[in-house]
């Protein structure tokens, strides 16, 4: 279906109350579109109907009337680099950002991921699991180990008990 006419299909969703449709109607748009800004501020305007600030700075992050609110809660939401330049879902090189605060947004944001990470990386090849500004600590992991542990042994000893009792 041609861009215009999905378009008007979500302009008659949001005038029937269809919320729900015409947010994933331009989901699939900006998934088609990933680097029209016009497409991100529509979607942004349907999440903002919902009240999810996060994802209405989400889509609204590379212009520059973006609200502040909204761009924190988003940044708060994909709290790593690597998580926030895969939640742009931008596609191909910055330079085809169509303003300049949008090149300099996701310029920005590849090279805070490329450090987060210690490689390069593009917007094509985002990396996937690499969280390494955010990650739990090797002593957090060890105790939260050590905890499950302890839960199992006990569980167990109480199971055992209870066999014990009930047959003995």
């Amino acid at each position: 279906m041609p861009l215009r006419d999905t378009l008007a299909r979500v302009d008659a969703d949001l005038a029937a109350g269809r919320i729900p449709v015409a947010r994933q109607r331009l989901r699939g748009l900006v998934s088609s579109f990933p680097n029209d800004l016009t497409l991100r501020r529509r979607l942004a305007e349907t999440y903002r109907l919902y009240g999810e600030p996060a994802e209405a700075g989400r889509w609204m992050y590379l212009e520059s009337d973006r609200d502040a609110v909204e761009t924190a809660a988003f940044e708060a939401r994909y709290g790593t680099a690597a998580r926030r330049m895969r939640a742009l879902a931008w596609h191909g090189s910055e330079s085809l950002a169509r303003t300049a605060f949008a090149r300099e947004q996701l310029e920005a944001a590849r090279v805070a991921c490329s450090d987060a990470v210690g490689q390069p990386v593009d917007w094509d090849t985002v990396p996937q699991g690499v969280e390494t500004d955010g990650g739990s600590s090797p002593l957090t992991t060890f105790l939260t180990g050590a905890g499950c542990l302890v839960a199992v042994v006990a569980f167990l000893a109480i199971w055992v008990n209870g066999l014990i009792a009930l047959f003995g």
